[in-house]
C-alpha cells in the first residue's frame, strides 16, 4: 500500500515567538512545517517543496512598520506555489494593505496579530485545509473564522451590521465602519445576521451574498432572504461579493433594494466610503419612509393619490380593516397623526 504523503505548511515569520506559537499548532493538525525567517529563506524553501498553505507574517523585518516583505512573499507562492492557501498573519497592516494582499497578492484569509486567538486561527486552519487546491479555486475563494465580538466604543451614528464570515474582509469593513464613528456588529451566517436584527436597530448593513454556510441551500434562502429582512427594515444596505454574476447584481438592485454592490475584486476603500456615507444620508432625508414595508409603501402611495380605505382595500385585494391597521403602523413610523401629515411627507420625498 503506498503511504500518503504528509502535507506541508510553510511559516514565513521573524518573530521566534510567533514561529514556535505557529509551529506547534499546525503540527498538532497533523502538518509537516517548514520555518523561514526571511523573504529570501521563503523563496528558498518554496522552490525545493510544495506546500498545502502558508501563514505570512507582512513585515518580515523586526519592529519595522514599513517593511512589506510578506506581500513579496504572496507574489512568489502565486508564481512557485500556486496550489498553495496563503493566510496573511501580522501586527502592522492598514485597512488599505489588507485590501491589497486580499485583492491584488492573492491572500486567502487576513489576521491580526493583536486580535489573535488560538481557536479562531484553527478553525481557519481547517477551513483552508478544506478547500480545492488554490489553482482551482484562486483567490476568490469564501474563507474566514468565527464571527467575534468588535471592540468599537458605541457611536452616536448607530449600529452597522457586517454579515461576512471572511477574517480578513470582516476585519476591514469593522475598521472601516468604526471609523466612521459606527458601532460595527459582526457576523457570519444568515442566523447570526437574523438575530441581530431582531434585537437591535441599525444604520447600515454591508452583507456578502456569498457566505460558506449557506452554499448548500443556496443564496435564495440565505443571502437573498437577509436582503429582504433588511428591506423590510428601512435598513440601506450595501451588498460586498467576490463571486456574484450580473444576475446577482440585477436581481439585488431591482428585487431586494440594494442600495450599492461592490466588488471584492475592484474594492476601493474612498469609493466604499463615500457610498456608505451617501446610503446613510439619503436615509436620514427619507424622514422615516425607508422604515416602511413594501406593502406599507403601497398603501401610503395610495392614500396619497385620493384613494379611500375601502378602494385602496379593492386594489390591493385585503380588507378595510387591515388597510386600517397598515395605516397605524404607517403613522407610527413616520410619527404623524393624521393622513394628510403622511401624505405631505410621502409627497415630500416625491419631490
Amino acid at each position: 500500500m503506498q503511504r500518503m504523503e504528509t502535507p506541508r505548511a510553510l511559516i514565513v515569520e521573524d518573530d521566534r515567538t510567533w514561529q514556535q506559537l505557529l509551529a506547534e499548532m499546525l503540527t498538532d493538525m497533523g502538518l509537516a512545517v517548514d520555518v523561514a525567517s526571511s523573504l529570501d529563506e521563503a523563496l528558498r524553501v518554496m522552490t525545493t517543496v510544495s506546500h498545502r498553505l502558508a501563514v505570512i507574517d507582512l513585515s518580515l523585518r523586526f519592529l519595522d512598520p514599513y517593511n512589506k516583505d510578506g506581500l513579496a512573499v504572496l507574489d512568489a507562492l502565486g508564481r512557485h506555489d500556486p496550489g498553495c492557501v496563503p493566510i496573511l498573519l501580522t501586527g502592522y497592516a492598514t485597512v488599505e494593505v489588507a485590501v491589497e494582499a486580499l485583492t491584488e497578492h492573492g491572500a486567502f484569509s487576513f489576521l491580526r496579530k493583536e486580535t489573535f486567538r488560538r481557536r479562531d486561527f484553527l478553525e481557519l486552519i481547517r477551513r483552508a485545509l478544506s478547500q480545492p487546491r488554490w489553482l482551482e479555486t484562486g483567490p476568490t475563494a469564501v474563507s474566514g473564522e468565527e464571527a467575534r465580538p468588535q471592540d468599537h466604543p458605541p457611536s452616536v451614528r448607530g449600529k452597522a451590521l457586517i454579515v461576512e464570515d471572511d477574517a480578513g474582509w470582516q476585519s476591514i469593513l469593522a475598521e472601516l465602519l468604526a471609523d466612521m464613528g459606527f458601532e460595527p456588529r459582526t457576523c457570519s451566517s444568515f442566523a447570526e445576521a437574523l438575530s441581530y436584527l431582531q434585537r437591535e436597530r441599525y444604520a447600515v448593513a454591508v452583507i456578502d451574498l456569498v457566505l460558506r454556510r449557506w452554499e448548500e441551500v443556496g443564496k435564495e434562502t440565505g443571502g437573498y432572504r437577509l436582503l429582504a429582512n433588511t428591506r423590510d427594515a428601512g435598513i440601506p444596505t450595501v451588498v460586498i461579493s467576490g463571486m456574484g454574476t450580473l444576475d446577482d447584481v440585477e436581481q439585488a438592485y431591482r428585487e431586494y433594494g440594494a442600495f450599492a454592490y461592490v466588488e471584492k475584486q475592484t474594492f476601493d476603500r474612498r469609493s466604499f466610503v463615500a457610498l456608505v456615507e451617501e446610503a446613510v444620508t439619503r436615509r436620514e432625508s427619507q424622514g422615516g419612509l425607508e422604515k416602511l414595508t413594501p406593502r406599507e409603501r403601497q398603501v401610503l402611495e395610495l392614500l396619497a393619490q385620493g384613494q379611500t380605505n375601502k378602494e385602496i382595500a379593492a386594489i390591493l385585494v385585503i380588507s378595510p380593516n387591515t388597510v386600517k391597521r397598515h395605516l397605524q403602523a404607517i403613522f407610527g413610523k413616520l410619527q404623524v397623526s393624521t393622513r394628510s401629515a403622511a401624505v405631505a411627507k410621502w409627497l415630500e420625498q416625491e419631490k
